[in-house]
């Protein structure tokens, strides 16, 4: 199964949702069974480490976080089974993107995985406030994608 994590810029959300995805499946002996990947809708920061401040909050957590940003190719609407978007701007971009309705099939919203989204299907980027934002960003992340993994295992066909 390959899941590919989308936001903007590739240095904030989508990074950690690789990143905290990983991490889950490797402490439950499943690191094998996923490919996981991230990228962005815009190419502000291509080649550029996560931002310092969520590497420190993920830190805070015990979680190693690290990359280089990327932005999403035409390929990558073939090459994963999910491409899930933080939000409904990089959705809408995403959905520009994809060329055939197979494609937009595998279009999900990180937060639909998210048992305590009551009806918030958006990360919120945290970029321009402060380490707060960080750190409540980091919890709706760690949430969603164990719901999502715990959904995978389970045998949930995702693409409905």
């Amino acid at each position: 199964m390959k899941i590919l994590f989308v936001c903007l810029g590739n240095i904030v959300r989508s990074p950690l949702a690789e990143t905290l995805f990983r991490v889950q499946a490797e402490q439950m002996g499943l690191g094998e069974k996923y490919i996981v990947d991230s990228a962005g809708t815009a190419a502000y920061h291509i080649g550029e480490r996560p931002d310092h401040r969520m590497r420190e909050v993920a830190h805070k957590h015990g979680v190693l976080h690290d990359g280089k940003g990327r932005q999403v190719i035409n390929s990558d609407f073939d090459d994963f089974d999910l491409i899930i978007a933080m939000d409904a701007s990089n959705m809408a971009n995403l959905k520009k993107l994809a060329t055939s309705e197979n494609q937009r099939e595998r279009l999900k919203l990180m937060r639909e995985y998210d048992p305590d989204a009551n009806g918030q299907l958006e990360v919120p980027d945290p970029y321009y406030g402060g380490l707060d934002g960080f750190e409540a960003v980091y919890t709706m992340i760690e949430r969603s994608t164990l719901e999502l993994l715990r959904r995978l295992e389970a045998g949930e066909n995702l693409k409905k």
